[in-house]
């Protein structure tokens, strides 16, 4: 039997605990045919042979399959309604002591953004920020804390002056003051065991590539995650379809509160 797509997702599951089945197949699939062309490979199979042989092949696979696109102050309406009206109820709802949960932070701009919003309005001491990923590298580059002047383009003047320092021409590093207060730990939010106790969950543009299956799974497991009237902050091209059946309250757009 030709060895397939169906073969490949076995394998890949059974070297990176990464569930391809859970995904949206083909869009997924189109996607890593993509990759296998670009990269020169015959097929699905030599493509598997060539992640097993080569460390940096695999990784380069697993950043490629995560999707990691992100930007500081991406959408900047949504972040505008976190400072403006979220963190106000999240203060009225639950004081300065704060369990955040950015999920699937990719390069690390999610949460040091939540970090330096909040820090205008409480001490950072009073505020535990966990950053998630399933991927290594961008764990790795998000504790580093280098940006480039692209990656902050979006970014209020007031952030940027106040918590970045410019290290080149085209790079800025976010403040030790930052950086010191962001959790980053790998996690798979289609596998391990979600955190608990937590008064707002951040994930943008993350479950849209998922299977409607593997999306309801992931928001019922959030819901769990949440304490009473905490909050879940999606994406721009998201919508939490039968909310309420899930235990959500769409507060307004982009943000949903657990009934």
């Amino acid at each position: 039997m030709a060895y397939g797509y169906e073969e490949f997702k076995t394998d890949v599951y059974r070297l990176t605990d990464i569930d391809l089945n859970q995904y949206k197949e083909r869009q997924m699939k189109r996607r890593i045919e993509t990759l296998i062309q670009r990269k020169k490979f015959k097929g699905f199979d030599d493509f598997f042979k060539g992640m097993k042989a080569d460390n940096a092949l695999l990784r380069e696979f697993i950043s490629y399959l995560t999707i990691n696109v992100s930007q500081f102050y991406r959408n900047p309406d949504q972040w505008e309604k976190f400072e403006k009206e979220m963190v106000p109820y999240l203060r009225q709802k639950y004081g300065d002591r704060l369990r955040i949960w950015s999920a699937a932070c990719s390069t690390g701009d999610e949460p040091y953004t939540i970090a330096m919003i909040l820090a205008k309005y409480i001490p950072l001491t009073k505020v535990e920020i966990i950053a998630t990923d399933i991927d290594d590298d961008v764990l790795a580059f998000a504790q580093t804390g280098i940006y480039s002047s692209k990656s902050v383009s979006d970014l209020p003047k007031e952030y940027l002056t106040k918590h970045f320092t410019k290290t080149d021409a085209t790079h800025y590093e976010i403040s030790d003051e930052i950086k010191k207060h962001i959790k980053f730990q790998k996690h798979n939010l289609l596998k391990d065991r979600f955190f608990t106790g937590v008064n707002m969950i951040v994930c943008r543009n993350v479950v849209i590539y998922f299977t409607d299956e593997a999306k309801e799974g992931v928001y019922k497991r959030f819901n769990q995650s949440l304490t009473k009237d905490g909050v879940l902050f999606i994406g721009s091209t998201e919508q939490i379809l039968r909310a309420n059946e899930l235990g959500f309250d769409n507060m307004q757009t982009f943000f949903y509160k657990k009934m």
